[in-house]
């Protein structure tokens, strides 16, 4: 059973930091793509930025120099480095593996609360 389960999120004050974990079981994780995504209330999902298995990374232009996507193959996980957050970042962020021709995986989401 594949499972993505995100963790790190909470409540940030604006200018602060927070670093999100994605660990997966279930898959043969060097082979998906990993990608961040987030859901503000009321807005549609967005992805925040990716990483494919070969290490090429994709960001968002809104969190571009802010934030930082990053894979560690032996630990089957993925990470989220966000500096400088700021209230606009606050959603609930999501973490998707892919692969082509294989139906996406997503977690449930881990809140991010940016307020002072």
């Amino acid at each position: 059973q594949v499972q993505l389960v995100e963790s790190g999120g909470g409540v940030v004050q604006p200018g602060g930091t927070a670093r999100l974990s994605c660990a997966a079981s279930g898959i043969i994780f060097t082979s998906y793509d990993m990608g961040w995504y987030r859901q503000a209330p009321g807005k549609q999902r967005e992805l925040v930025a990716s990483m494919g298995s070969a290490g090429g990374t994709n960001y968002a232009d809104s969190v571009k120099g802010r934030f930082t996507i990053s894979r560690d193959n032996a630990k089957d996980t993925v990470y989220l480095q966000m500096n400088s957050l700021q209230p606009e970042d606050t959603a609930v962020y999501y973490c998707k593996a892919s692969r082509p021709l294989v139906t996406d995986y997503w977690g449930k989401g881990t809140l991010v609360t940016v307020s002072s």
